[in-house]
């Protein structure tokens, strides 16, 4: 799969950097210096890094993502089919949505908003996204996520602050991409994601920049992984967060690791449009996390736009076909 855009340009300076050579003659220093002369210089290469840890952004940006297997199963209805694939080890199930016609068709991969696991079902949380964006010319694949539906369990997931979804996702868009699928255009790929899948978004989008063309999300979560504890966990008493807290420090304690999970520490990596819609009466999700993050992408150089839906709450009823119509305009404009 090729690299797009800005992450184009980086891979390519990257390399010759790394190569050193022009017109394929080795050009470096040390080429030319004799041995006896480099023995002889001072060590100024300092303490090696610390390595990134595991459980953060660094720590998915160091890792190799793999993302493989597509396999279709049972015809659900139309042209959509119950799907498998293989992510970092891990089987994950979902659902591909496929247009009627001849493709190859641009595609987009769908993160879902939180739904207990204890009651999701698969491809459930972007019913309506799926139909109508097949309807209209995509093929979209949508990820339940580790310990949802068919998906193999993470254990260890709700404590390491679900970064596992965004290896799903990633994982979801190579294994799309590498499937040799003819109704798929791998060059031609978007994400799409709501609420926490927003944010499963923002990680993506750090984490891998190059890895699709654009990207649009619905009424994200905060871009700083505590806010969205404090609302959504802390209030009700979860138990998973002293786990969190126990294993990682509170924001207090270790400011480090949570600076390190937060999209927003990394937005200068983004290479992708962004497009982002929020209900300027959503009690769910506050306006002002996307107005923050948004100024935050704008500020590291991302081409992003922030749409405010008036009277719109978390779940968009009245203007939810002109935002998805603007979500489809904003994709036919970058998956060309």
């Amino acid at each position: 799969m090729r690299l797009r855009g800005k992450a184009r340009v980086t891979a390519c300076l990257m390399l010759a950097a790394v190569v050193g050579c022009t017109n394929g003659e080795a050009t470096g220093p040390e080429t030319s210096t004799p041995a006896a002369t480099r023995a002889e210089r001072p060590d100024t290469t300092g303490p090696t890094p610390k390595p990134p840890g595991p459980v953060s952004l660094p720590g998915l940006i160091a890792r190799e993502h793999t993302g493989s297997g597509l396999r279709l199963g049972a015809v659900r209805a139309r042209t959509q089919y119950a799907v498998t694939y293989q992510a970092n080890g891990l089987t994950i199930s979902g659902i591909l949505d496929v247009p009627e016609g001849m493709g190859p068709f641009p595609a987009l991969v769908l993160a879902h908003g939180y739904i207990d696991p204890a009651v999701y079902t698969t491809g459930r949380g972007l019913a309506r996204q799926q139909d109508l964006l097949a309807r209209n010319g995509c093929a979209v694949l949508h990820t339940d996520y580790r310990n949802h539906a068919g998906s193999d369990d993470d254990p260890d997931n709700d404590v390491n602050l679900r970064l596992g979804y965004t290896e799903d996702v990633i994982a979801a868009v190579k294994a799309l991409c590498g499937s040799g699928r003819p109704e798929t255009d791998g060059d031609r790929i978007g994400l799409l994601g709501r609420s926490m899948g927003g944010g499963v978004v923002y990680n993506t989008l750090v984490v891998t920049p190059g890895l699709v063309d654009a990207a649009a999300v619905f009424a994200p979560v905060s871009s700083r992984p505590e806010e969205n504890i404090d609302r959504f966990q802390r209030p009700d008493g979860d138990p998973v967060v002293a786990e969190i807290e126990a294993a990682h420090g509170t924001p207090e304690e270790n400011p480090a690791f949570w600076r390190e999970i937060s999209p927003i520490t990394y937005a200068d990596r983004v290479t992708e449009p962004l497009l982002i819609q929020h209900g300027t009466a959503d009690g769910t999700c506050p306006l002002k996390w996307s107005e923050q993050t948004a100024a935050a992408f704008a500020a590291a150089g991302v081409d992003v736009r922030l749409v405010k839906q008036p009277g719109e709450g978390h779940t968009f009823h009245a203007r939810w076909r002109s935002s998805m119509d603007t979500t489809m305009d904003f994709f036919a404009r970058h998956l060309r």
